[in-house]
This record gives C-alpha cells, structure tokens and sequence, in this order.
C-alpha cells in the first residue's frame, strides 16, 4: 500500500524538502561570477611568476611584501579557494552515495578549504606585514 501512494503523489510533493529552484541558480551564478573573476587574477598570477622565474627567495619575498602584490594575491587565493569550494560541493551532491556520506563529505570539504584559505592568506599577510 505504501508503494501505491507513492506513485499517486504529485510531482510537487515528492520534490518538497529537496531544496530551492533559486538556491541551485544562485550557485550556479555565484561559480560562473568567480570563474569571470578568476580570468584577469589567474593571468596576473601566471604572468607575475613567470617574471620570478630564476628568482630566489629574497626575490619572491621582495614582491609579496608590495602592497600592490599582496592585495591582488589575496583577491587570487580568495577566488580560488571559493570556486573550489563551489565546484568541490557540486561534485559531492552529484556523486556521493548516501546522505550521511555526502554531509560528511561536504563538512570536509568546506572545512579543509577554509583551513587552507586562511593558511594562504595568513601566509601572504605575514610577508607582506612583517
């Protein structure tokens, strides 16, 4: 019996509690925003490092310790972290099996990330403040 009214269930009332149309757009723009962002901070990166190379750490320290550097670096680190977040998060409701596995994956994740980010962040920061 229970497997007949099941299939006499609406479509609205089997979707209710499966979350928001709108939460899943807004992700969806948030990732596309911050991949746009990512575009000049990645070319600057990448251009930036190569002019580094054969550099040696008193080099490296010398432009991280430059205002300029230090902020668009964080702005770099920032984004990245954050599209990783948001990409890493939509694997895992994808992919993974049960609730309890994809919670705990997500709880992972998002607290791996921000233990990175404040690593690299802090780390910039001490060099360029210190």
């Amino acid at each position: 019996m229970a497997k007949t009214s099941q299939n006499l269930r609406s479509p609205l009332s089997r979707a209710r509690g499966l979350g928001s149309a709108k939460e899943g757009v807004h992700h969806f723009w948030v990732q596309r925003v911050s991949a746009l962002a990512l575009i000049p901070l990645s070319l600057w990166f990448v251009f930036s490092v190569a002019q580094l190379a054969g550099g040696d750490y008193a080099d490296v320290h010398h432009w991280v310790s430059a205002p300029s550097v230090a902020v668009v670096l964080v702005l770099f680190l920032a984004s990245a972290l954050y599209h990783s977040v948001l990409g890493v998060q939509v694997v895992i409701e994808d992919y993974a099996g049960g609730d309890a596995a994809r919670l705990t994956l997500l709880l992972i994740s998002k607290f791996l990330h921000a233990i990175i980010a404040a690593a690299a962040i802090f780390a910039v920061l001490k060099v360029a403040l210190g």
